[in-house]
């Protein structure tokens, strides 16, 4: 994320740990300087509460990034995208454009998804800045 320059204006992450560890670890690798905002409401919730949590954010904020837990993470993918979303594995990061104007306008099915990456590309991908950098030392 960080080599494409994708960066949040807000986190979201649950109270539990391991994805407090993860919000921390990743805010850490992407230089992000923002607050990140542990809630209870993340853990173990329905679409219908992640929903209203989005619905209450700031409209200054253009990307925000959710760090929760299964089954309630794809339900909610599922909720806001066309497409059926199969299953959010541990690490995955699941990018959805929302067409919408503000986040009080957030509804069943506004979103479409703009990237996914499963854990077990991250040891395989490798950008095109860097793969042309490698083929130019060859």
């Amino acid at each position: 994320m960080s080599l494409q320059n994708i960066k949040p204006d807000l986190i979201l992450t649950s109270l539990a740990l391991r994805a407090q560890i993860t919000a921390d670890e990743l805010a850490k690798k992407i230089e992000y300087k923002g607050r990140i905002h542990y809630m209870e409401e993340l853990y173990n919730s329905r679409p219908k509460t992640l929903m209203n949590v989005l619905t209450l954010q700031d409209d200054s904020y253009n990307n925000i990034f959710f760090i929760g837990h299964n089954p309630e993470l794809t339900e909610f993918a599922n909720f806001l995208v066309k497409d059926n979303f199969s299953k959010f594995p541990t690490l995955g990061v699941l990018s959805i454009e929302l067409d919408i104007e503000s986040w009080s306008d957030i509804c069943e099915k506004c979103g479409k998804i703009d990237f996914f990456i499963q854990p077990k590309q991250f040891k395989y991908y490798v950008p095109k800045q860097i793969r042309t950098t490698l083929a130019q030392k060859e």
